[in-house]
């Protein structure tokens, strides 16, 4: 189901040369399968591509609003440039993940007190290049991102990148310069937290 909508919007909306050989690629990995995170939002089957979804979707409102804002009332009708751009960025923005998890089993006590295995996400970076950053990297390797579509999936994570943590102020320069980069990490923190709370329990 999440796989189909995926593809769905994917074709609808992004056309650019490299599209059609990237989403074979995407096919030959576990990203319909992977979860979102090990332990956190979606930590299940097929959370990865759900959280996708959950993304493109935020991420079209929030920029819709956006222009909103400064039109007033006037009807907003997207150009297919923009629907293309939204799409590869809220669909594309976790590629990284894309054959990142490995399943491990672990034991733990059940309801009876007695002991029993149980599988566990746990990381298996075949690719370490960061997270954002690896996302524009295998993006890039078959089509080519607009400077602001690069910036906005670099940064998604916001304040909570490493490379913040570290004292870096790139995110903070890139949200200045780059509108799109701050509603990327906008759409992703709510369908972290408002669209994907309810469902994790």
């Amino acid at each position: 189901m999440m796989k189909e909508k995926f593809l769905e919007i994917y074709r609808e909306n992004i056309t650019r040369p490299g599209s059609e050989e990237f989403l074979k690629w995407l096919e030959s990995t576990d990203f319909f399968e992977a979860p979102a995170s090990t332990r956190f939002h979606l930590s299940r089957p097929g959370g990865l591509v759900e959280h996708s979804i959950h993304v493109y979707y935020r991420l079209r409102d929030q920029y819709v609003l956006n222009r909103q804002d400064k039109e007033a009332d006037a009807f907003i009708e997207l150009s297919e440039k923009e629907e293309e751009t939204i799409a590869i960025c809220g669909l594309l923005h976790d590629i990284c993940k894309a054959d990142f998890y490995s399943v491990e089993m672990r034991n733990r006590k059940n309801e009876q007190g007695k002991w029993e295995q149980y599988p566990f996400y746990v990381v298996n970076d075949q690719l370490p290049y960061g997270h954002g950053e690896k996302s524009v990297y295998i993006i890039s390797s078959f089509m080519k991102l607009a400077r602001e579509e690069a910036m906005a999936i670099r940064w998604h994570m916001g304040f909570s990148d490493t490379e913040f943590k570290g004292g870096g102020f790139s995110v903070g320069n890139a949200f200045e310069k780059f509108p799109l980069a701050v509603l990327t990490h906008i759409a992703d923190l709510q369908a972290t937290y408002l669209d994907e709370a309810e469902s994790d329990g």
